[in-house]
């Protein structure tokens, strides 16, 4: 019987082998996404890990004018302390038992002065009485006791911004007042403790909303999540960004405490725009709308601080009142509700009338001419990244007294002109630089009519001609060289100089007179400019331009005569350097504006002290400064004498065709510059005395003058025709410093000594001009 083949069996399926081939993709595309996924949720945990645990925020720099030091003796009137204290933001109260109020009762302040961390360390506050007499501080003191000298904190005047300009307080957790927590807590997260930061609640409660709006329309945020959003992510309202939201939200929960979520989130929400600021965070937020610290809130300004939260333009308190007030007082009874506070408490908050500080206050606007300077100079130092993202704290030299002072007589003056000449209106331009005498500080800095705005700085930029401010070096070159004394006679009449190609260079006095021989120093108090022509042309170009360089200028001086009469383009700021110098009694020293720097811990980085060079005889410059009081005593500057106490020293300035008109002086404080002119650089119907001299007066009047002290000079005696004589003789007197005192006099003529023919009677042009 033949054998059977065995039947060959196919080997059976396994259950994998029977699945459909897509859903066998549709496993493998699943285990890649999920892999893919938990890569970039691995990222993203870096991410969030290494945004919060280093340096969370780009903090500005916060720039500080100087602090008020108030010692007995001291300059100061009652309207600058009080005006002082509002720009810091002190309240006027009448009991002073919290830090930044103040009382005032007649000459005397009571002030409660906040703690503060200068340069050079913290101090606490301290509660001061301080008594004023005849303009002056009489006496501070404290718990009884007399203080030698204190300082007030100084005020806030600007930022450094990125270019996102985004500011804010950093406050602690600690520091901020249990009420504004909790109150935010309820307000906006009630179960801000009890979730891992994200509420399936909410999330419901968000998804029905949405639903039925056909949209994304409500979040269901939790404060995580808003963090999360503000902090990193965008506020596009997918739900691909709110499923990354989420996500985040529950990687910053496993890996910090609800206290350090809850203090980021305090100095990361966004509550208000100041101008070209955007507000973040309570402890700005509390600056910006109370004009307070946090811990000087009260419950109703706390509520309004916390129901902007939900929409800080929308319940604004400056411009939508109302809604702000309202919104307010569901806080205030959300508050009452949680126990937070009393049903008493509640009452009187929600009866108190929305109040907020002025938005233009002095303590939040910036000084934006000033700031340019200072960063100008910051950035010799500094990169501008660390100065737009560390934190770091600018203290400068700015006095906001000198700035306000300087401001309103600038804007009071160009509007008087603009009425007199009305074809000059919306057309005439400024600028001034006030520094102080002793340190080389700018004081203020004015870079044209609109103060508060950003736009060209003519303090620093604009290079005008200084017509006759130049008139003070060439003298100096000459007494300098031992050849002339302020009583040697030079003629003034018509000069002319041949020049390259044949040009002749005749200048003539102001008002096309000439007066023959006059004295060095009715040359300079008149201001006549054929006899400094002829002066300088004797002492040698040469001479007067190395002088310009031994005062600090940098720039090249061409040498041709004209330069003589100020043909040498120069900024305000550049004149100021060089009367500072005439005014420090030779000691010459480049103009700053940064006291010290220190870091978001206090600890101080940089500290600017007083640097420069004695280049000049301290007696020679005082022999120069005389001539400058005559100046202001009988000459050109004449017209400050109504207002201002003498001696000052001052001198005028106005270039070719009346197209720059200049004033240039000093007191024992301060040295001034202002410049007056067209940007397009046409001619003017005035000259120094009528459109700057005005500005520069009435600011040292507001600022509080005062006056050169007296110099006990030695005197000559020189008759009509310029011989020294001895003494008794006739003649006219002036001074000369010992050491530079002729060995020999000329013996007395009998004929008596006439007086000058420049001192004969002349018309108010003449003196004017």
């Amino acid at each position: 019987m033949p054998r059977r083949q065995p039947v060959s069996r196919k080997p059976a399926r396994s259950a994998a082998t029977r699945w459909p081939r897509w859903l066998v993709w549709l496993l493998r595309l699943a285990l890649l996404g999920l892999v893919l996924l938990s890569v970039w949720l691995v990222w993203l945990d870096a991410q969030v890990r290494a945004r919060f645990d280093g340096n969370k925020w780009t903090l500005p720099a916060k720039v500080y004018a100087r602090p008020l030091t108030l010692y007995p003796g001291r300059l100061l009137s009652p309207e600058q302390l009080s005006a002082e204290l509002q720009w810091a933001d002190y309240r006027a109260v009448s009991d002073t038992g919290r830090a930044g109020t103040y009382r005032r009762e007649g000459l005397v302040f009571s002030i409660h002065r906040r703690a503060f961390p200068f340069w050079d360390g913290p101090e606490p506050a301290r509660r001061l009485a301080v008594r004023l007499q005849d303009n002056r501080v009489a006496e501070i003191r404290e718990n009884g006791e007399s203080l030698p000298i204190v300082r007030l904190e100084p005020q806030y005047i600007g930022g450094i911004f990125p270019a996102h300009n985004e500011d804010r307080q950093l406050v602690r957790l600690e520091d901020v007042p249990p009420a504004l927590v909790a109150a935010l807590i309820v307000t906006e997260d009630k179960a801000f403790f009890d979730h891992f930061g994200i509420s399936l609640r909410g999330i419901a409660r968000a998804l029905v909303a949405n639903l039925q709006a056909g949209g994304v329309v409500q979040g269901g945020s939790t404060l995580t999540q808003q963090l999360v959003k503000n902090f990193f992510l965008s506020s596009d309202r997918t739900l691909i960004r709110k499923g990354q939201e989420a996500l985040m939200a529950l990687l910053l929960e496993l890996h910090y405490s609800k206290e350090e979520i809850l203090q980021a989130y305090l100095n990361e929400v966004y509550l208000g725009q100041a101008g070209r600021r955007a507000i973040h965070g309570f402890g700005l937020a509390s600056r910006f709308y109370f004009g307070k610290p946090l811990n000087e809130l009260d419950h109703a300004e706390i509520a309004t601080l916390v129901g902007l939260v939900k929409g800080a333009s929308y319940y604004n308190p400056r411009r939508n009142p109302q809604r702000s007030k309202e919104r307010r007082d569901l806080v205030l009874a959300l508050m009452e509700n949680q126990q937070i506070i009393t049903s008493a408490e509640r009452i009187r908050a929600q009866a108190q009338p929305l109040q907020t500080a002025d938005a233009n206050r002095a303590g939040q606007r910036e000084y934006p001419a000033f700031l340019e300077l200072a960063r100008g100079q910051l950035q010799r130092d500094y990169r501008l990244e660390d100065l737009q993202s560390e934190g770091l704290h600018i203290f400068t030299t700015l006095d906001p007294w000198a700035q306000h002072a300087v401001e309103g007589a600038a804007a009071a003056h160009l509007q008087r002109l603009e009425q007199r000449h009305p074809q000059q209106r919306g057309q005439l331009q400024t600028a001034a630089v006030i520094t102080s005498v002793d340190g080389g500080e700018v004081r203020a800095l004015l870079g044209g009519r609109e103060a508060e705005f950003f736009g060209f700085n003519r303090a620093l930029n604009a290079r005008r001609a200084i017509g006759s401010l130049s008139k003070p070096v060439v003298f100096l070159a000459a007494l300098d060289s031992g050849r002339w004394h302020w009583g040697t006679l030079i003629e003034d009449k018509e000069v002319t100089v041949s020049g390259p190609g044949g040009q002749l260079w005749q200048p003539q006095n102001y008002n096309r007179r000439s007066y023959g021989p006059v004295p060095l120093v009715d040359s300079l108090a008149l201001s006549l400019n054929q006899s400094t022509a002829r002066l300088g042309m004797n002492v040698g170009l040469s001479k007067v331009a190395d002088t310009f360089r031994r005062l600090g200028l940098e720039d090249e001086v061409p040498p041709y005569p004209s330069m003589l009469l100020g043909a040498i383009p120069m900024s305000p700021l550049q004149v100021a350097g060089l009367y500072q110098g005439i005014a420090s009694q030779g000691f010459v020293m480049p103009l700053r504006s940064i006291e010290a720097v220190t870091d978001l811990q206090g600890q101080t980085l940089s500290s600017y002290g007083l640097r420069g060079e004695q280049r000049f005889d301290a007696s020679l410059m005082r022999w120069l400064r005389w001539g400058l009081e005559q100046v202001a005593e009988r000459g050109t500057a004449k017209a400050l004498a109504p207002a201002l106490s003498l001696p000052l020293a001052a001198k005028t300035g106005t270039s070719n065709d009346q197209r720059d008109a200049w004033f240039a002086g000093f007191d024992n404080q301060h040295v001034g510059v202002v410049w007056v002119g067209r940007d397009d650089n046409e001619p003017m119907p005035f000259a120094g005395s009528g459109a700057a001299l005005p500005v520069w007066r009435d600011a040292f009047v507001k600022m509080g003058s005062e006056p050169l002290p007296a110099i006990p000079w030695s005197w000559i005696t020189v008759d009509n025709l310029g011989r020294v004589q001895g003494e008794g003789c006739g003649g006219a007197r002036y001074p000369m410093p010992a050491s530079r005192m002729p060995a020999g006099v000329t013996p007395c003529v009998s004929a008596p000594a006439a007086d000058h023919p420049i001192k004969e009677k002349r018309s108010w042009f003449d003196w004017l001009f």
